[in-house]
């Protein structure tokens, strides 16, 4: 079962089994949830004709007793209490409850107690408690993501809450699928141990009962790492389309903002971007850059051509004709201008930006040796007036990540130098990331340049050559699923939690990325699952990232670890 069918299902079943004119209201989670894998016109077909926000309705007096009322929330305590106070003055003729995930029996008391007007018809656990962002990667959004890079001294409190947040998503993600995997962690990651455990705990003890679904051969696996294994990924330019989009403009919960890039109508500052409902989009979200520009072309021409052929209305059978097809036409008409739009705005940044010659650097220090090249063509982006400073900073923390045992000379060159051009980013923020993110605290390789495997493999590549200079790079996360489809994955390195192992290969995995996933990764887990190995990869994380992403998380971790502990 794949993650956007599995959603569209549950909502499916909320809408379909209650008849009449509804209204539905969220919270601002399962807005998301909702928003990817449904359309507002298709909540229209299913006669939702409302949709509000949970604590957005306590402020309204108004009754509206034709409504049937659709809850669907997260089952968190202050959802709880605007339940509460909503059922002791009811708006709506009935009211029908659904949760994201499991209630406890407290929460059910409290509910029962509250409904003193007998109008709740029914109350049920739907596990829909991620994202589907797309058909084999989901996100949970989840608040303060920079918790992750948290020194482990630093324990504050609401580290736990971002603990909890994701093993409830994860428990959501099984229980969906109706099964209970063994799980593994990266070692040397205290909060991928930490969720891992509190994970196995939940599916294994507290609701073992839950998760007892008939067992098949070999249990799925769930492997929990943690996005410091490689913060190289998300400091990369892109030039693939959907992982571009994001990097130069953002994309959130499938929809991207324009009105931050240029001037445009209201009804396109915000357009969609969903591999299910975009046909266009679907066969070209992985492509490059450039193929991308020759593909949209084809496009326009093709409607074109439909248009010159619309102009051409003689008789009463045309017109007709044409009016049956212009709904057809008019989203036809939309997708050539939200996608020549898009591209236009992204051909720009780059011009701007010098991404072409940023990025051919940015691909050299992730994939290839040779710390003095390297080193003279960091200088030199440095010194370039046209280089922006936050390309300045990824290019100085790139060197960082890769050279910081064989370069200290150099490194403080580039710190100083990153100092003076680009004051606003203080050399302490790439320290801050090593001390985080550096050799010392991975585990996997990274570089390719620990295990003879890897050497060879990055030998062979650089006497083939490569394909695009600007797409030679991939995430760690590849050799991961490279080494789970071979069972070469490490006991040493990714241990299994408890006593429960895996016994022969999985046929599903769940790569769940604490910190957050990127669009590269998502990509390298569709391409895998195209090749039929046997194994079905499912890749999850806290939040999507892009670069600006990112580095907002590090500032906030680092600012955050300076006022707890008086150092960086």
């Amino acid at each position: 079962m794949v993650l956007v069918s599995s959603v569209r299902e549950y909502i499916n079943r909320m809408l379909q089994d209650i008849s009449g004119m509804k209204v539905l209201i969220l919270d601002s989670q399962t807005v998301s949830v909702v928003s990817v894998v449904y359309s507002q016109s298709e909540l229209l077909q299913k006669q939702v004709f409302l949709v509000e926000l949970v604590d957005a309705i306590l402020n309204s007096d108004e009754s509206m007793s034709h409504l049937k009322a659709l809850y669907f929330l997260r089952p968190t305590s202050d959802n709880i209490q605007h339940l509460k106070r909503q059922l002791a003055k009811p708006r709506f003729g009935e009211y029908n409850l659904f949760f994201s995930n499991m209630l406890n029996t407290t929460q059910l008391h409290i509910l029962a107690d509250a409904d003193e007007h007998e109008v709740v018809q029914q109350v049920q656990e739907f596990f829909a408690d991620f994202v589907a962002i797309d058909p084999y990667h989901f996100t949970l959004n989840t608040p303060s993501n920079h918790m992750y890079m948290l020194p482990a001294v630093i324990d504050p409190p609401n580290l736990q809450t971002y603990c909890d947040r994701i093993v409830d998503g994860l428990a959501a993600i099984f229980l969906a699928f109706k099964r209970r995997p063994v799980i593994r962690y990266s070692r040397t990651s205290d909060i991928a141990k930490r969720i891992a455990h509190e994970a196995s705990k939940l599916m294994y003890q507290q609701e073992s009962g839950l998760f007892d679904f008939r067992r098949t051969e070999i249990s799925p696996l769930l492997l929990v790492i943690d996005r410091r294994d490689d913060p190289v990924t998300p400091l990369l330019n892109q030039w693939t389309y959907q992982a571009m989009v994001h990097e130069l403009i953002g994309i959130k919960d499938n929809k991207v903002d324009l009105g931050n890039v240029g001037k445009f109508s209201k009804d396109q500052q915000e357009v969609v971007l969903s591999s299910e409902q975009d046909t266009f989009f679907k066969a070209n979200m992985y492509e490059n850059f450039g193929d991308i520009g020759m593909n949209i072309k084809r496009m326009v021409d093709d409607f074109q051509q439909v248009a010159k052929s619309n102009q051409n209305i003689q008789t009463i059978e045309d017109m007709a004709k044409f009016v049956d097809n212009y709904p057809e036409y008019r989203k036809m008409q939309g997708n050539v201008s939200k996608h020549v739009t898009l591209v236009t705005e992204m051909s720009k940044i780059v011009e701007e930006r010098k991404l072409m010659l940023v990025s051919q650097t940015e691909q050299e220090l992730a994939c290839n040796g040779g710390q003095g090249a390297a080193f003279e063509a960091v200088t030199n982006l440095l010194n370039n007036e046209s280089v922006s400073d936050i390309d300045r900073l990824r290019l100085v923390m790139l060197y960082a990540l890769r050279y910081e045992k064989e370069s200290p000379v150099q490194l403080m060159q580039l710190f100083n130098k990153l100092a003076s051009r680009s004051p606003k980013y203080k050399p302490g923020l790439v320290q801050f990331l090593l001390k985080q993110a550096g050799v010392d605290r991975r585990t996997g390789d990274l570089y390719g340049n620990r295990d003879i495997l890897n050497i060879a493999r990055n030998m062979a590549r650089g006497l083939k050559g490569v394909e695009n200079v600007y797409t030679q790079h991939q995430p760690l996360l590849f050799q991961t699923m490279e080494s789970i489809t071979k069972g070469r994955l490490r006991d040493v390195d990714y241990p299994f939690v408890g006593n429960h192992f895996q016994q022969g290969r999985p046929q599903e995995v769940v790569i769940f990325i604490v910190g957050g996933t990127t669009y590269e990764e998502s990509r390298s887990v569709a391409l895998q699952n195209s090749l039929n190995s046997g194994i079905r990869f499912i890749l999850g994380g806290s939040t999507l990232l892009n670069s600006k992403r990112f580095l907002k998380d590090l500032e906030d971790a680092q600012r955050i670890a300076r006022s707890s502990t008086g150092v960086v």
